[in-house]
């Protein structure tokens, strides 16, 4: 059954990929390879945020927390909205709406995000001691 199942731990897999686990950026024929969705084990340090918005994606995005706490902040047209995960099992779905996020304590988040789509990369994190 090689090729068929996969079995990992997603804090050891997760960094070697920025977190990705499953997408089109998978090696083809790897059962983590999918045009479809992408899955993210993010894990975040305390002062850890997006250092720009990430603007015009329009996928359909699933942040789940599973621990920590996790800000976002969305914007469209013209109108501004504050998430904030607080609680495991917290999440916030969302398409087509500017956003940035920071980890104001460390976090663990699960995203899924549908499609993969090669060539989308959104800006840099950076990491605040």
């Amino acid at each position: 059954m090689d090729g068929l199942v996969y079995t990992g731990d997603a804090g050891t897999d997760g960094p070697l990929d920025h977190g990705w686990l499953i997408g089109h950026f998978k090696p083809a024929g790897s059962v983590r390879h999918s045009d479809a969705f992408e899955v993210k084990w993010g894990q975040h340090p305390a002062g850890d945020r997006r250092t720009e918005w990430v603007r015009s994606d329009q996928r359909l995005t699933t942040m789940i927390l599973i621990s920590g706490r996790f800000v976002l902040d969305f914007a469209h047209g013209g109108d501004t909205h504050r998430v904030i995960l607080d609680r495991p099992g917290a999440y916030v779905v969302w398409e087509g709406v500017d956003h940035t996020w920071h980890a104001p304590e460390a976090t663990v988040i699960l995203t899924v995000r549908a499609p993969s789509i090669p060539g989308y990369q959104a800006a840099a994190v950076q990491s605040v001691p």
